[in-house]
């Protein structure tokens, strides 16, 4: 079998171009990603019999998520995932490929796997059978591109942290804000936190168009520009009763205002800190002596969120997800970069909000 598996790999590998995106060069702790900060470069599809147990990935789609920005630093800060090293290959938390190859007998080729946690970003590739798995749920003609979002840890994060976080009950007509409303976790978090029974929603965007889309198309029953309006000032007039559950994407001073306005027992859902990702501080990061009282003076709940540490929940949660999705009470939005050799262009927007939902690379059809 491995024989021809190597025989097979050297004749096609002429016609399947290999490339990937690397880390040429790191931005400092506070500096802004730029393009420059990687490169694209072409290198050997892969050749040789597979060993046991692994299999050969075209890779379809990739994810791009802000979370990776801690990972171009010299120490990512965090446990559960390393810095990338200069020069090699970049991986990141999301992709779907295609099994081109494999020798592992549960696994064919033709098979669309998702990645167990990271996935590099090389358009042909080989992993251990371990490190991927088929998507826990099937569902013909999905598409594919909602196992990034809805079906992959952004609608884990998104929908736990609103279920296990936010302490929403049905008919207590609470009012619940989002930043990052029209981002890839927000707009999930949102819908869930409406679906879950919340009076009133508000989501925080940077544009617009984004206000547009999350309260005409997500279900939103109102939204703040948080470049054009004054946060403090719309938040008074749109939350008389205050706040009761903050989902905060942002951190930074936007965050520092909504928790100004919550009420007693309320509770922060700390899932990301995208303001303060260009700046060398400790995750979370430190806020005003004024919020930190008030959190306690209001005993506000306000700890940090890992989707990771709810991975008994993963199949349940997902399974109420498609629930939601196939009912039409959760609808996902995308932006799509095309060619690997774009993805440090798609990170670089998403770091700065040029993204509504998820943001995508796709690296090539399906076989």
């Amino acid at each position: 079998m491995h024989s021809r598996l190597g025989t097979f790999n050297l004749k096609m590998s002429s016609d399947f171009p290999n490339g990937r995106v690397i880390l040429k060069q790191r931005p400092g702790k506070d500096g802004e990603p730029q393009e420059g900060n990687f490169a694209y470069s072409d290198i050997p599809y892969p050749s040789g019999p597979l060993s046991t147990g692994q299999v050969l990935i075209k890779n379809i789609l990739l994810s791009v998520d802000p979370a990776l920005r801690c990972r171009m630093n010299e120490e990512s800060g965090v446990e559960y995932i390393k810095a990338w090293e200069i020069g090699k290959t970049i991986t990141g938390v999301g992709g779907v490929g295609e099994v081109v190859e494999s020798s592992d007998p549960n696994l064919k080729a033709g098979d669309v796997v998702i990645p167990t946690f990271e996935w590099p970003w090389e358009k042909y590739f080989i992993l251990s059978s371990s490190e991927v798995q088929r998507p826990p749920i099937e569902l013909s003609g999905i598409d594919q591109k909602l196992y990034l979002s809805l079906l992959g840890l952004t609608g884990l994060t998104a929908y736990l942290g609103i279920t296990e976080r936010g302490h929403i009950t049905k008919g207590s007509n609470q009012t619940v804000v989002v930043s990052a409303a029209a981002g890839s976790t927000g707009m999930i978090a949102g819908q869930t936190a409406k679906a879950e029974g919340c009076g009133f929603l508000v989501g925080i965007c940077g544009s617009d168009a984004k206000c547009k889309v999350i309260t005409e198309e997500l279900g939103f029953d109102t939204a703040i520009n948080y470049k054009t309006e004054n946060v403090s000032d719309r938040l008074n007039a749109l939350c008389p009763k205050g706040v009761d559950v903050y989902f905060d994407n942002v951190g930074g001073e936007i965050s520092n205002t909504i928790i100004k306005k919550m009420n007693q027992d309320s509770h922060v859902v700390l899932c990301g800190q995208i303001a303060v990702y260009n700046k060398d501080l400790p995750y979370p990061p430190p806020i005003p002596e004024e919020v930190t009282a008030l959190l306690k003076d209001k005993n506000i709940t306000r700890e940090r969120f890992l989707v990771l540490n709810y991975k008994e929940k993963f199949t349940s949660s997902l399974s109420k997800l498609i629930e939601l999705y196939m009912s039409g009470k959760m609808k996902v939005k995308s932006t799509t970069e095309h060619g690997l050799e774009n993805a440090p262009r798609a990170f670089v927007s998403i770091m700065s909000g040029g993204n509504t939902g998820k943001q995508i690379v796709q690296v090539a059809e399906s076989l």
